[in-house]
């Protein structure tokens, strides 16, 4: 059982309809794993929805073999390793939230999603002490794992990966001054590419929520358990191929699903949840780069400017 279905209902987590009772799912599949093997947990980000078939995150980047035929459904639970080929590879559970409407009540709703998660990862270390739990989250889905960090068991957790968040620097700050916040080990995956989101979400959700610099410039203080990857960064790429992970340059000047759609980075999250490339080793290799905002899209025009933009598709 290498897929798990999970949604956030009611600020608790519960089994897709039709699926047997989420504790007997988890029974099963963590029976059936290697002690040493991974669990990840994978959260999408803005516009899907648990009420749409064609908006179900489940039959998008959350599926083994995605139905909607979208140019970022990649099959995340397979770039990382489950599918199913043997019980070591370890556990996966999609985790799907109700993230459609205004970019406010979605915002809102991530807080709600990130309870049911944490509720949901008290279940699985009840079951399996000793495995740490990681998180893998898109946009607003980061907030979603963030948020989590409030309420779990310290040692909970393993890597949380965040792409392009959809969240401010001063509340990951708060959330990592918690018993899990401090253990768990954080990497936060930036571009400028996602200038113009970032921005988007400091003008538009700052005034009516709070915050202040969303976390997509990184933290100023970063703790020793957070890194702040940027992708766009020549010399990073550099220090990434040097580790053995090469990832595709970017293409785009704007693009929010860069961090999962660019070439190499699930090779790159496969290797760090599966002990194959420690946290501190990539702490110690990666050069402090953080370039200004706006450099991609003031840079020195190109022939074609593809802005990847999809009003009403889920991200």
């Amino acid at each position: 059982m290498p897929l798990i279905q999970v949604n956030a209902v009611d600020e608790s987590p519960r089994a897709v309809a039709g699926a047997a009772p989420l504790d007997e799912q988890l029974d099963a599949a963590l029976a059936g794993s290697g002690a040493g093997a991974p669990i990840a947990v994978l959260i999408h980000g803005f516009r899907f929805s648990l009420h749409r078939r064609d908006m179900s995150p489940h039959d998008h980047i959350l599926a083994l073999d995605p139905t909607i035929d979208n140019w970022k459904a990649v099959s995340w639970p397979r770039a990382l390793g489950f599918d199913g080929a043997a019980p070591s590879e370890g556990l996966c559970i999609a985790f799907g939230w109700e993230a459609s409407g205004s970019i406010w009540s979605a915002y809102d709703e991530a807080a709600r999603a990130g309870l049911a998660l944490s509720r949901l990862i008290e279940r699985i270390v009840a079951r399996a002490p000793g495995r740490p739990v990681d998180l893998l989250g898109h946009s607003l889905g980061a907030r979603v794992a963030l948020t989590a960090l409030s309420a779990c068991p310290a040692s909970a957790l393993g890597h949380a990966v965040l792409m392009a968040s959809a969240e401010f620097a001063d509340r990951a700050e708060a959330l990592l001054d918690t018993q899990a916040g401090r253990q768990a080990r954080i990497l936060n995956v930036t571009s400028r590419e996602n200038d113009l989101y970032d921005w988007l979400l400091e003008s538009l959700v700052a005034p009516a929520r709070g915050g202040g610099r969303a976390l997509g410039h990184g933290l100023d203080t970063p703790p020793a358990n957070w890194i702040d990857l940027q992708i766009d960064h020549p010399e990073t790429l550099d220090a990434l191929a040097a580790l053995g992970h090469d990832i595709a340059p970017p293409s785009r000047r704007i693009c929010h699903w860069s961090p999962y759609v660019r070439p190499g980075m699930f090779g790159l999250y496969r290797a760090l949840i599966r002990g194959e490339l420690p946290f501190e080793m990539l702490r110690a290799r990666l050069p402090n780069a953080r370039t200004a905002r706006w450099s991609r899209l003031l840079a020195a025009p190109r022939p074609t400017l593809p802005l990847p933009f999809a009003r009403n598709a889920p991200s």
